[in-house]
Formats: structure tokens, sequence, C-alpha cells
């Protein structure tokens, strides 16, 4: 059976019959004193070993009691601990002073027992129940923060499976999507070694956008059958239909963004379900912005997404070969894809490579397996 732990208690005044007389007082009362004679030495101790309640003299040479107690409340390591002033002024100057500089309470010399056994027990009593909301509040908050992600598990678990649904309806099996958002995970990573984009492609930002990268084509579960699954190259009339992908998919995740407009991953899956599809000189859709004003995040998902739809047999096509692919990613440096992501590409192309063998037949591929 654990016993209750000792309360501790620091007394800091220059006077030793002062401190004599309270820390007999005290002890007498089952606290754990320490006495101190000075400023300094009770900080040092203090914040090598913070006492449960501080009682301290103001009048003190060097460092009266209120440098003291200041210098007490700027360090975290003691700022909690509540300070009792007892002292001899009895001007409303020094009480509010003392309560200014942080202060909880202020007895007057000469003082009662009663007192001060009175004030003591209320204010350990006081900080005990603090620490123990404070002990209830951090399990509270790593309650909610588990909460939030399991619910926020279940949201990407559900919105990925939505986006699989349109690749279900064409006959792929969802691996496009493994693929494409892992693609999209490497090219950031490697991309993050030029100097003017390491600030932007952080850990979380590349976290996100593995993550938001499956929400890209989520908007073709809105295409009807006949162009959608059409074997043959579509009509220009068809072609249309088929660009307002990217408009349904981004509506969708905006009335998503509606509920949770801080979102982070939902608001990166608007920039791609909306970007993904727009070209670096301006001739894309839907849109036709060029350069730097399209997403970070839709001219990296550009490549994934040009670099899996050339591997990948269609009806009307048979797959490109890696190296016929890479070519015509280089070839579209400039005009189609993002110099820079290109540049990245290149260097790291042989991932790609691997990546589309291996997730053909359902396995799972990380970016941890890979080297640039």
């Amino acid at each position: 059976m654990n016993k209750e732990p000792i309360p501790t208690i620091m007394i800091v005044d220059d006077t030793p019959a002062n401190l004599n007389l309270l820390e007999e007082m005290l002890s007498g009362r089952g606290y754990e004193v320490n006495a101190f004679p000075h400023g300094k030495l009770a900080l040092s101790a203090a914040a090598q070993s913070p006492p449960d309640l501080i009682l301290l003299d103001v009048m003190m040479p060097d460092l009266d009691g209120f440098e003291v107690c200041r210098q007490l409340k700027t360090n975290p390591a003691t700022s909690n601990i509540p300070v009792i002033f007892i002292s001899a002024l009895d001007d409303t100057y020094s009480k509010v002073n003392a309560f200014k500089q942080g202060g909880m309470d202020y007895i007057t010399k000469p003082f009662q027992e009663a007192e001060v056994q009175a004030r003591v027990k209320t204010h350990l009593k006081m900080h005990l129940m603090q620490a123990e909301l404070e002990k209830h509040n951090q399990h509270l908050e790593e309650l909610v923060h588990e909460k939030v992600r399991e619910i926020s598990d279940s949201q990407l678990a559900t919105l990925v499976a939505i986006s699989s649904l349109s690749e279900y309806r064409d006959g792929d099996t969802g691996q496009h999507i493994e693929r494409t958002r892992t693609f999209c995970q490497i090219l950031a990573q490697k991309l993050r070694e030029e100097p003017r984009l390491a600030a932007i492609l952080t850990d979380d930002y590349i976290e996100n956008l593995y993550h938001a990268a499956p929400l890209h084509d989520i908007g073709k579960i809105g295409i009807p059958d006949h162009v959608l699954l059409k074997s043959a190259k579509l009509t220009p009339e068809e072609f249309e239909i088929m660009k307002t992908h990217v408009l349904i998919g981004t509506i969708t995740l905006q009335r998503v963004r509606g509920r949770y407009p801080k979102n982070t991953f939902i608001n990166m899956g608007i920039d791609i379900a909306r970007s993904h599809h727009e070209k670096w000189n301006g001739t894309g859709y839907p849109d036709g912005i060029s350069g730097e004003n399209i997403p970070l995040s839709g001219r990296i998902m550009a490549i994934a997404d040009v670099y899996d739809a050339l591997r990948s047999k269609r009806p009307y096509k048979e797959p490109f070969s890696h190296e016929r692919s890479v070519e015509i990613i280089q070839e579209g440096s400039g005009q189609h894809f993002d110099p820079d992501a290109v540049k990245a590409f290149l260097a790291i192309e042989s991932n790609f490579d691997d990546i589309s063998a291996r997730m053909k037949y359902g396995e799972t591929v990380t970016s941890i397996d890979f080297v640039s």
C-alpha cells in the first residue's frame, strides 16, 4: 500500500530565530521543512528540488523577497510553487507588490501559529488539487487526441475507399491509388533536397500528401459509365465530360471541408483533386493556371499520375516501358511538368520502376524500401 508523500515546505528568512521558530512549528505537524537564510541559495535549491510550498520573508539582503518570488515565477521549474509572504511590512504597497510578483498569500509578523498552520494547510491542499487537476487534464487531452486519431483514421479509410470505387468500376483493383500515393511520397522526399522547397516539404506536408493523394480522382465516381468505361479513345465531347471529374471531386471535398475547415489533409486533397491536370505552361485544366501558381501537391501528383497511366494497360493502348515513360516525362519538363519535379523524378526513376513492378501484384511498398 503506497503512503501519501510528505509535503515539503521551504522557509526563506535571514533571521535565524524566525527560521527556527517556523521550522519547529511546521515539522511538528509532519511536514518536511528546509530552511534557507537568503534568496540565492533558496532559488538554487528550489530549482533542483521544487518544494510544495514556500514561506518567504520580504526584507533580506542581496535579493529581497519580491525579487526572489519574481525569479521563482519566471522559471518553469518553480513557477507553479505557491508562495506565502511572511513579513513585518504591513503597508498596502508591500502587500499589493507581493501579489503582483506572484505571491498567493501574505502573513504579517508577528504571526500567530494557528494562522500560519491554517494558511499552510489551505495552500498545500490547493496545490495538491491543482496538480491532480493538471494530471487529469493531461490524461483527458491524451484520450481526446487518441479519439481524434481514431476518427481521423476512420475518415481516411472511408475517403480512400470511396476513391477506390471508380477504379473498381473500370477494372482496376485499387493499386493505382497505392502506386500513385507512394510515387508522390518518394518524389516529395527527393524534391525536398531543393533548398527553396525544403521549408514547404516538411514531414507533416509529405505525410498529408501521402494520405491525400488517393483523393485525386475521387470525382470519377460521378462520370457516367459510357465515358469512364469506354474501351476506345474518347471523343472530344466525351473528353469534356471526363474532365469534369476534377470539379466533381473538388466540390465533394469542399463540402467535407465545410465541416472540417482546418483539416490540412482535406485542404490538400482539394488542391490535388483540382490541380493535378494543370500543366506548367498553362494549357491544362480546369483553370489553365501555370508555373508555381499550380499547387505544389498538384505538380507532384501530375508526374505520379502520368507515369502510372503510361505504365498501365488500357483498353485502347498497351503499357509503355519504363524507359519510354521516363523519356515522355523528361520531354514534358517545362511544358507539362514542373522542371524541378522532373529533375527529382529523374534522380529516382528506378524506384518508380520498382514500385510499378511490385505493386501490380498487390504488394504494399513504402519509401523506406528505397534509397535515392
